[in-house]
């Protein structure tokens, strides 16, 4: 394997790590941004190092499709290709089995999509997604799975687990450079904790470099989605790194942090961002909104980025949604606070400070102590005493 993960501070299920990839040294825990076709709209790869990102995610079906995978290849690698020098990772394609239904048909053999390029059928198959992984050359490939919608139920569920169990023997056997490429494995199985359970035994016996617990943030209940996750991250093997797939609320990020998990990626703080809409700890802030057009004061009084040092709301409020500048400086603002979320993640375990950084993060995002049940219940789970930030009798399940 060509990755080594080393603990250095634990609080209870809660660790940071040190996470060596060929390209880069992260620290975990980590938020990775999601460059879908090899760049993170708006920004340039020289602003992502100056804001600390460590890792960036690429797509394998939209590369494939453009501008493909053996050109790609052919330049160097995608490193070479967008600059980055830092570490990537690339997802396998699986995912848009759900996000582009309407264009998949899958079979044990593979997904068979309709390029929405040209129209023509494009299969893709377990091999076919590391070959391609492999020519683009990420530190970190995923394997092909079967992915479901977690709100769906019944035998498509148990189908695709299964199936995704097969296919790893499959993106195993095709995977020829694993001292140059770390192949993970994705924990499926829905929102059933025996499928959960079968799926992460079998996937474990296969000793891979990596674990991801997939399907989920699609829509299905809090409570659920934190239960799966600390469900997997106590099977997991406690000496390599747990990744959950599409997962970028920052509280969520903390409370999968709380339970075990290390790695996390998403569209949203940049795809927020195009939208007007700023993280702050408070939780956000709508730039577009009418208040916003007189308003002298940074995003955030409290952060170090570029942007909240050289301009106003007022200013952003001008330009988002009407100017390109107004996305990618709420782009870089964002990422930012990614950046020193995790950050602050690994400091505060390192340090022996994880409840008291977990207290005043909650504090600051409801300050009134309505703290949604799911977080208490999980926080519980975890072994991480909120009670000083909670008000009694909490329901709310935002």
């Amino acid at each position: 394997m060509a990755l080594r993960f080393e603990i250095l501070g634990r609080f209870n299920r809660a660790r940071a790590a040190q996470l060596t990839l060929p390209h880069f040294v992260c620290q975990t825990p980590l938020f990775m941004p999601v460059g879908t076709q090899g760049t993170i709209k708006g920004l340039a790869t020289n602003q992502l190092e100056e804001i600390g990102c460590q890792i960036i995610l690429g797509n394998t079906y939209h590369l494939a499709l453009r501008p493909t995978s053996e050109l790609i290849d052919e330049l160097g690698g995608l490193h070479k290709f967008m600059n980055w020098p830092r570490a990537l990772l690339t997802d396998s394609g699986g995912f848009q089995m759900v996000s582009l239904l309407h264009l998949a048909d899958i079979t044990e053999k593979g997904v068979t999509f309709q390029s929405p390029v040209d129209g023509k059928p494009m299969l893709l198959t377990p091999e076919e997604s590391i070959q391609i992984q492999s020519r683009i050359g990420a530190d970190i490939i995923m394997a092909l799975d079967d992915v479901v919608r977690t709100t769906i139920t019944g035998p498509r569920i148990e189908e695709a687990m299964y199936r995704t169990l097969r296919w790893i023997d499959r993106c195993i056997a095709a995977h020829k450079r694993p001292h140059e490429q770390n192949l993970f494995g994705i924990v499926q199985g829905g929102l059933d904790p025996v499928l959960r359970d079968i799926c992460v035994k079998g996937l474990v016996d296969r000793n891979l470099p990596g674990y991801a617990i997939g399907g989920l943030a699609g829509g299905e209940d809090k409570d659920s989605f934190w239960r799966v996750v600390a469900q997997c991250t106590a099977a997991l093997p406690e000496d390599k790194p747990r990744y959950v797939m599409g997962v970028g609320y920052p509280l969520d990020i903390v409370v999968c942090s709380a339970l075990g998990a290390d790695m996390y990626d998403c569209v949203y703080p940049t795809r927020t961002a195009r939208f007007g809409t700023a993280l702050v700890p408070e939780g956000v802030l709508k730039l577009k909104h009418r208040a916003m057009a007189d308003d002298i004061r940074p995003i955030d009084p409290t952060c170090e980025c570029m942007v909240c040092k050289n301009y106003t709301r007022a200013y952003i409020h001008c330009l988002v949604t009407k100017d390109a500048m107004g996305s990618q400086l709420l782009s870089y603002h964002n990422l930012y606070y990614m950046m020193k979320l995790s950050r602050d993640l690994n400091s505060s375990i390192i340090q022996g400070q994880f409840p008291e950084f977990v207290c005043k993060f909650l504090q600051k995002m409801f300050p009134k102590g309505d703290v949604p049940e799911w977080v208490c219940n999980a926080m519980e789970v975890a072994g991480i005493d909120i009670s000083s930030c909670c008000a009694p009798f909490t329901t709310s399940q935002d």
